[in-house]
């Protein structure tokens, strides 16, 4: 009787926990239908290496070694488990039971025990990252420690119902095969088995619920990751990293462009919400977050989240929030309750705004787009096209912007430059040097490479130093090469970064138009942000050449011997990675091999360097909008490297550059401490 009233236990509490968990994941997944189709390539092949390399892999996790460690563990740990704890569900129905495959069963308890330890040692190490050394990035109180509970509890209930199984069935186990279940079965050898049965089922109890519990409280925490996650890595964008989804200004049927509400936010891009783990290494790393602006990261889709639950509960009519009577206090549940099941209405009485009053507009013109937190992201979340959509939306919706950022696209429009200078200077750079020669499209009469030299290049007067410097070397090696002089326009990378889609597109169409008529098949250019979407962005409007980083023709240079550096360069270089060059396409050795190709360069690696480097302050249209909070990326990254003591900060960025040697000039150091690119550097050593 006792049995059967136990067995019927089982399911009652199984069946309602299922049912909890059905309503629950289903509830998130018809919120995140509430967004827009996401067209994604298939791409198979590729989502299948992605979930390889990042789930099963853990290679974003792994950048922080100990917590790595410690979530590789908790991983393959609960896979391992799960098979012991089916048998130890069964043996609460048949006494003694274990999984019929013989002498094999010895390791099979040994490989549980021992995963059951590990794992258990892994939440104390989880508690003490988080309670004890207060890691910076973690969320701490009672909320952000219930799996450290659920976890322990699952834990020590599987050693405990083993232990006291061992004394019910009258055995005193194997210490070989069972080494902690068997010690402490000896601390209670004294036991009679009646009192063992009842301890057994008692734990066998205890973990049944919390198991339950677990499973159930998972789909509705920052644990619901657990769930997403995967789905999430597999269903990312696998266009290239950075790359912006473009807005068709042909369909009529858009009545507003970017994202002024949750639902106009793509599918899988609200699958990003859920599979958030709020481990904070986005905003740890963060430029922006780091030097006090409003904007953090994790905070940025953390709240998009819970917006998206509360409005999703009210529209569908649908609780997020199970079982209800525990969480009858929480927003989204007493908005669900209070829907009237018309869509129309239970909008209107969720009077919420995305932007202003979840986003605020600080947070969306703080991003430098440096993708600084999409590279930590071990889930493959993707926080800057977001931003990016939401800017869309106040510029091309709402005509809302700062000032700067108006002036800009005015400029850009007018005269095709930040500055507004009449666009008919644009070529007036190339005389400042009567060592160079620098023809342009209709004066040569062939060229193998177009250099773009762009805004800063043509117009800023650092800059044109940097393109100089880079027509020397081409001159020196004898590649054949051409500029579009007056007829060069901005890339429009910036105005994309920016929000105005309208005016990016409008100057790429310029753009590929200029190159189909000078009949332009490899572009070279000095700037990072132009390189990245000629090689990335224009291809979708038309584009067909061969694009390349002035850094990449250099090594080609240097390994081809058409240049040799031998005049001995006497620097310590601290080397800047540009995040456009390095994040975004993934350069990083290329710069390091010709800086160690010049006799007498001593390279200097700052301690945030290659992907995990600090952006300069530039990127995102920051280069043009003020800085109102906090203190000045540029400040802060020029710190970083003066703390190498360096006698010249190296940079491949007209825009780097500009901004580090603001900061050496902020640090009144701009007479020791040289700010140069990487043509300069080449230049005098030839």
């Amino acid at each position: 009787m006792l049995a059967f009233i136990n067995f019927l236990a089982f399911l009652l509490v199984t069946g309602y926990a299922v049912y909890l968990i059905l309503h629950v994941v289903y509830s998130r997944i018809t919120f995140i239908k509430l967004g827009k189709k996401s067209n994604l390539k298939e791409d198979t092949k590729q989502r299948i290496h992605e979930v390889l390399v990042n789930v099963f892999g853990q290679k974003k996790l792994l950048k922080d070694p100990k917590s790595g460690l410690m979530h590789v563990v908790m991983f393959y740990g609960f896979i391992i488990l799960q098979f012991g704890a089916i048998e130890l569900i069964i043996k609460g129905f048949i006494k003694g039971f274990e999984y019929p495959i013989g002498a094999a069963h010895h390791f099979f308890s040994l490989t549980q025990e021992i995963t059951t330890f590990l794992v258990f040692l892994a939440t104390a190490y989880a508690f003490y990252r988080r309670y004890v050394e207060k890691l910076g990035r973690l969320k701490r109180g009672w909320k952000a420690g219930l799996v450290i509970m659920f976890l322990s509890t699952l834990m020590l209930s599987i050693l405990l119902s083993l232990t006291f199984e061992h004394l019910w069935l009258g055995e005193p186990g194997n210490a070989a095969y069972a080494p902690i279940s068997t010690l402490l079965a000896g601390l209670f050898s004294g036991m009679s088995t009646t009192a063992a049965g009842v301890l057994f089922y008692i734990f066998w109890w205890i973990h049944l619920l919390t198991l339950l519990s677990f499973a159930v409280y998972v789909p509705q925490s920052k644990h619901a990751h657990l769930l997403f996650a995967p789905v999430n890595v597999y269903l990312r964008d696998t266009k290239p990293v950075g790359k912006l989804t473009s807005i068709d200004f042909e369909d009529e049927t858009q009545e507003t462009y970017g994202a002024g509400k949750i639902e106009d936010f793509r599918q899988n891009q609200l699958i990003d919400l859920y599979a958030c783990v709020e481990c904070g290494r986005c905003t740890n790393m963060c430029p922006a977050s780091g030097t006090g602006k409003t904007l953090s990261p994790m905070a940025l889709i953390v709240k998009m989240r819970d917006h998206l639950t509360e409005k999703g509960a009210s529209i569908t009519s649908r609780t997020p929030w199970m079982p209800g009577f525990i969480f009858q206090d929480n927003k989204a549940n007493t908005l669900a309750a209070a829907a009237t099941g018309s869509e129309v209405a239970a909008t209107a009485q969720y009077e919420v705004n995305l932007i202003g009053d979840v986003i605020t507009e600080e947070e969306l013109w703080a991003c430098t787009t440096c993708r600084n937190c999409e590279d930590q992201c071990p889930v493959a979340n993707e926080h800057v096209e977001k931003i990016i959509d939401m800017r869309r939306y106040l510029v091309l919706t709402e005509g809302n912007m700062p000032s700067e950022a108006a002036r800009y696209f005015q400029n850009i429009e007018r005269q095709s430059n930040p500055w507004g200078i009449n666009r008919k200077e644009r070529i007036k750079w190339r005389e400042e040097r009567d060592d160079i020669e620098v023809p342009t499209v209709k004066e040569a009469d062939e060229f193998e490479y177009l250099l773009w030299v762009g805004s800063m290049g043509s117009f800023d007067k650092r800059s044109q130093k940097i393109v100089q410097s880079f027509a020397k070397i081409l001159n020196v090696a004898g590649v054949k090469f051409a500029v579009l002089g007056n007829d060069e326009r901005n890339s429009g990378d910036t105005a994309r970064r920016l929000g105005n889609e309208f005016l990016f597109q409008q100057l790429c169409q310029e753009n590929i138009e200029n190159f189909q008529k000078y009949e332009v098949k490899k572009i070279v250019t000095i700037d990072p942000h132009a390189y990245n979407t000629f090689k990335h962005e224009y291809p979708e409007f038309g584009l067909e050449a061969e694009v390349y980083h002035h850094t990449e023709i250099i090594y080609q240079l240097i390994q081809e011997g058409r240049i040799k550096p031998t005049k001995e360069v006497d620097e310590a270089i601290a080397y800047h990675d540009s995040c456009y060059i390095g994040r975004y396409n993934n350069i990083y050795d290329i710069p390091r091999q010709i800086l160690k190709s010049i006799p007498g360069v001593n390279v200097l690696e700052m301690d945030r360097s290659r992907e995990d480097a600090m952006c300069c302050g530039a990127g995102g249209g920051m280069m043009w909008l003020e800085e109102t909070q906090g203190k000045r990326i540029n400040i802060e990254r020029t710190e970083q490297a003066l703390m190498l003591s360096p006698t010249t900060i190296g940079s491949n960025c007209p825009y780097c550059l500009t901004m580090m040697s603001d900061g050496t000039k902020a640090k009144e150091v701009e007479e020791q401490v040289k700010t140069l690119d990487i043509a300069e550097i080449v230049e005098r050593s030839l």
